[in-house]
């Protein structure tokens, strides 16, 4: 267990039948760039059980957050949407991941596209006061298929615009855009085909995609991650690395849970 920090769970919110979020006191020693993912899980007979989980808090934070679907069936998440307060969690002592805006060739437009609990990298990406430094606009657009699900990031948007830091600069830079597909709602449709027609940047109210400006983070379900990468490879946009930045990056250690 030593290449794990064992962490306490401060509290649980349950958001619909199938997502939660949690949050856990964070080792003095546990570093990471806001955009990354860790190893996180339970000691199950002895042995950790762990899977790749984005934190959904700022590396500023005192404490950690996670956003995470329920699996009835999971090995991991059958376990882990049963844990209260004051229970023990595995938290891997190395972060890694793509969605870091070092790997970004630099630009004036970030979009943050996600589905499901693919907002979770970009939950702790907004809370970032670099982000606001380096790019005029961030457009956060959270992809689900009912509007229910939609409850976490219409509450974290909430309180940032509301925080004495971070308001001023969400206010005048964040458009988060929420969108459904099983549902009546004010934005209706798939990420993929409202940014392959445009409709995402009519409704609001900014030009549509353009190399020269744009750069884009893609976390979510492997459809959307697998249309978008073809999508903007056929506009001439470059994926991104930790070796080369790029126009566009993709997490690909993991999906939705």
């Amino acid at each position: 267990m030593s290449a794990f920090h064992r962490e306490k769970v401060l509290s649980v919110r349950h958001w619909t039948d199938s997502l939660f979020s949690f949050t856990a006191t964070r080792n003095a020693g546990f570093r990471f760039q806001n955009g990354q993912f860790a190893m996180i899980g339970l000691e199950v007979e002895g042995r950790p059980l762990v899977r790749a989980y984005s934190m959904a808090s700022a590396n500023h934070e005192e404490a950690l957050e996670f956003f995470s679907i329920k699996v009835p069936d999971g090995p991991l998440t059958s376990r882990l949407q049963k844990i209260k307060e004051g229970d023990t969690i595995l938290v891997g002592q190395k972060p890694t991941g793509t969605l870091i805006t070092g790997n970004l060739i630099p630009g004036k437009r970030l979009l943050l596209l996600s589905t499901g609990t693919g907002l979770a990298p970009f939950a702790s990406l907004i809370k970032d006061p670099e982000v606001y430094e380096n790019f005029e606009t961030i457009i956060l657009a959270h992809g689900c298929r009912q509007t229910s699900e939609l409850a976490y990031g219409e509450t974290l948007v909430a309180s940032l615009l509301e925080d004495e830091l971070f308001g001023p600069m969400v206010k005048d830079k964040l458009i988060y855009y929420p969108t459904v597909t099983r549902e009546p709602f004010r934005n209706r449709g798939r990420i993929t085909d409202l940014i392959a027609s445009a409709q995402l940047f009519d409704d609001v109210g900014l030009p549509p995609l353009n190399i020269e400006t744009d750069r884009i983070m893609l976390c979510g379900s492997p459809g959307m991650l697998e249309e978008l990468h073809d999508m903007f490879e056929e506009r001439g946009f470059i994926e991104g690395s930790h070796s080369e930045p790029g126009h566009f990056v993709i997490e690909k250690a993991f999906v939705e849970r």
